[in-house]
Order: C-alpha cells, then sequence, then structure tokens
C-alpha cells in the first residue's frame, strides 16, 4: 500500500495489543458472570477494560512528550503482561475483586497500543496518511482471530478454566514488545515546537476538530455499548454456545478492520463527508437489524455492521483530527481526543450491563439510538466544514 515497513511492524504490535481487547469482551463478561457478587456486576471487567484506557490516555500524552513514545510503548507492555499474571491468579481464587482490577491495568497498558495510529502517522508524509493508518488498523483482523483464539484455546489448557487463555495473552503481549523494540522515531524538535503551540481550549474552538472528536467518541460509543453487552445476552440469555458467541465477536472485529484495505481508496473518491454518512448509517441499520429478534444472524449482521460504523467515523475523524492542529500541538490534541473518546467509552460500557439486566437487548439497543441521531445533527450543523475539507482532499 505503499507505507514503509516500519508502519508494517507496527501493525503487528498493535494487532498483538488489541488481541488482548478482543480476548477481554469474548470472556471477562461470562467470567463475570461466574464470580461476580450479583449478575448486575459481570460487564464491569469489561468497562473497566476501558476506564482504565481512559485514565491513561492523558499521562501518556505527557509521559510520550518527556520520554518519546518507544520508552513509553516498552513500559505499558510490561504493565500489560503485568495485567495477564493478575488475572490468572484473580481467576484461580474466585476474585472478583482482583479481576476488575486486572482489567483496569490491562486498560491502562492497551493506552499507549492505541498510540501507534499517531506513530504511523508521523512515519509517513501528509499525503500517505490514510494509508498509514488504514495499515496499522488491518493489525485489527489479526487481533480479532488472535485474541478469541487465545481464549478458547487456553480455556483448558490449565487447572482452572480460562487461566491458560490469559498466560496466552501473556505471551502475545511480550511479542508485541520484541518488535516496538525496533521502533524508531523521527527527530521532532518538540523544544522549538512547543512556543507555536496553542492553548488548548482555542484548538477545541475549531468545527473542524469538534467534528473530528464527535466521530470518534460516536462512533466508539456506540459501539461499545452494544458489543459490551453482546456475549451475555448472547450466551447467558438467548442460549447461543460460546462458540457461536465467538464467531459474532470475530465476525464484528473483522468488520471494524477489514473496511481499511478499501479505505483509502473509498475515501479519495467520496471524501470525508459522505464517508461520515456512511458510517452513521451503517450505526443506523445495526439498530434496525438488532430490534428484529434475537436469532444469531440478528446478533452475526448487527455487530458486523456496527464494526463497519465504527470504522468509517473512527478513521474519518482520526484523518480529520490531524488537519486540525500544528505539528507542536499533537501530543495534547491526540491525548485529549483518545481521553474524550475512551471515557465515553468507559461510561457507556458501564452502562451497558445496567441497561442489559433492566431493560433487556431490546431496551438496550433503543437507548443507543440517542447518540445516532445526535450525531446526525451535528453532521448537519458542521455542513459547511466537511464541505470545504473534502474539496481539498479530493483535489490533492
Amino acid at each position: 500500500m505503499g507505507v514503509p515497513f516500519s508502519v508494517w511492524r507496527l501493525m503487528v504490535a498493535y494487532a498483538l495489543m488489541m488481541g488482548g481487547m478482543a480476548l477481554t469482551v469474548l470472556i471477562a463478561g461470562i467470567i463475570g458472570t461466574e464470580i461476580a457478587p450479583a449478575p448486575g456486576w459481570a460487564t464491569l471487567p469489561i468497562a473497566l477494560v476501558i476506564v482504565g484506557l481512559a485514565a491513561a490516555t492523558l499521562p501518556t500524552g505527557r509521559l510520550q512528550l518527556r520520554f518519546g513514545r518507544r520508552t513509553v510503548f516498552l513500559a505499558f507492555g510490561l504493565l500489560a503482561i503485568f495485567s495477564t499474571f493478575l488475572a490468572a491468579w484473580a481467576i484461580s481464587h474466585d476474585s472478583f475483586v482482583v479481576y476488575c482490577l486486572s482489567t483496569f491495568t490491562m486498560g491502562f497498558a492497551t493506552a499507549a497500543g492505541h498510540q501507534y495510529r499517531f506513530a504511523a502517522l508521523e512515519l509517513v508524509p501528509a499525503e500517505k496518511a490514510a494509508k498509514a493508518t488504514s495499515v496499522l488498523l488491518l493489525g485489527g483482523i489479526l487481533g480479532a482471530f488472535v485474541g478469541p483464539e487465545m481464549a478458547v484455546r487456553g480455556r483448558f489448557l490449565l487447572d482452572t478454566e480460562y487461566v491458560g487463555s490469559y498466560m496466552l495473552l501473556a505471551t502475545g503481549y511480550a511479542l508485541a514488545m520484541c518488535i516496538v523494540m525496533f521502533y524508531r522515531e523521527r527527530s521532532i524538535g518538540d523544544e522549538v515546537e512547543q512556543a507555536d503551540g496553542r492553548p488548548l481550549g482555542e484548538v477545541l474552538r475549531n468545527p473542524l476538530v469538534v467534528l473530528a472528536i464527535a466521530s470518534a467518541v460516536t462512533g466508539y460509543g456506540v459501539m461499545s455499548f452494544l458489543m459490551t453487552a453482546t456475549p451475555i445476552s448472547m450466551h447467558e440469555h438467548s442460549g447461543h454456545s460460546i462458540e457461536a458467541t465467538k464467531w459474532v465477536i470475530q465476525a464484528h472485529i473483522i468488520a471494524m478492520y477489514l473496511p481499511s484495505v478499501f479505505y483509502p481508496a473509498l475515501q479519495g473518491w467520496l471524501g470525508y463527508r459522505k464517508m461520515l454518512w456512511l458510517g452513521v448509517a451503517a450505526l443506523a441499520m445495526t439498530v434496525v437489524i438488532a430490534l428484529g429478534g434475537v436469532a444469531l444472524f440478528n446478533y452475526w449482521l448487527a455487530l458486523v455492521l456496527l464494526g463497519i460504523g465504527w470504522n468509517f467515523l473512527f478513521l474519518t475523524g482520526t484523518n480529520l483530527l490531524a488537519l486540525g492542529y500544528r505539528r507542536s500541538e499533537r501530543f495534547q490534541v491526540q491525548s485529549f481526543n483518545d481521553f474524550l473518546t475512551f471515557s465515553v467509552q468507559a461510561t457507556v460500557s458501564l452502562a451497558s450491563g445496567w441497561f442489559l439486566f433492566r431493560f433487556q437487548w431490546q431496551g438496550l439497543v433503543w437507548a443507543a439510538t440517542v447518540p445516532v441521531l445526535a450525531y446526525v445533527v451535528l453532521l448537519l450543523r458542521t455542513a459547511s466544514v466537511t464541505r470545504v475539507v473534502t474539496r481539498h482532499s479530493t483535489t490533492n
């Protein structure tokens, strides 16, 4: 796809890091059902992954500014490995509190993995930015297979169910660290550039930045709200097997990342504005299909559309965000974007379990229509901004 080998290396490391998220989405709610003090707490371990992720975003930006990306990537990799051993201990001792702590630290460590996309952007010239982010997100396809497969294949590997899954995940994190050791960031002269940086509040008054952040927030928020509840709704409430549940989650994660292959061509052809409309249309169709029933096909198609909607909104938002700040402002804007995005994701993940047990799957899906409609209103209000950016992007 015309990007340097260093971007492909980051893609593999990203796949291994995201494999941990895929594993957690599949089994953390099921484990929570077994060891939580009450059924309504079952999705808390999944939510705490996102809470940890949100809590780490602002510190991660500051640490990268001081120590550089590579050092932070490696340090957070060690924390990810620690989290897997903590999870294994918690499961073997039926400790829900310690298991929640392990998923929190796993999410905290994953914040560095999400910064790989910005690292990839900095390895290529501006005209190849869409290709670089697309290549990196292809790692999510690999992660969609690696994470759930580690969960299922490690399920009975050791005496206690699912302990072996986390031991396999520790191996994956270690491999990611080995790959990141080859990463070399360019000298960027931050000391000189900081003088050109505007206050964050001034940057956030740019409608383009607002739209970019809202795209990521909406994509992640709706996706997490529905995805977090899916394994429990499928396996515990609707009686589908763990293998069928794994298949749906894998299909969902593949749908999240596979469109990245076609994204640069689509974005070049349609422009940013139409990509955002396609993304929110996919989320709307997700709601329609999910409301149609709890058959395996309904879950599968809804989760596939959910993944596609997330991809279009998240990738477009990432590329739009890069157009709204100066290079010297990148760490503060990038970290704020991730902080807001993953704070919303954490909130809806926490709410997901409560909604599911209070209102069942149908009520949960109806609630997801609120942010979808709100984002449609924002798109209509920022039509002039996206038209200008689209004309610029399709003529260069």
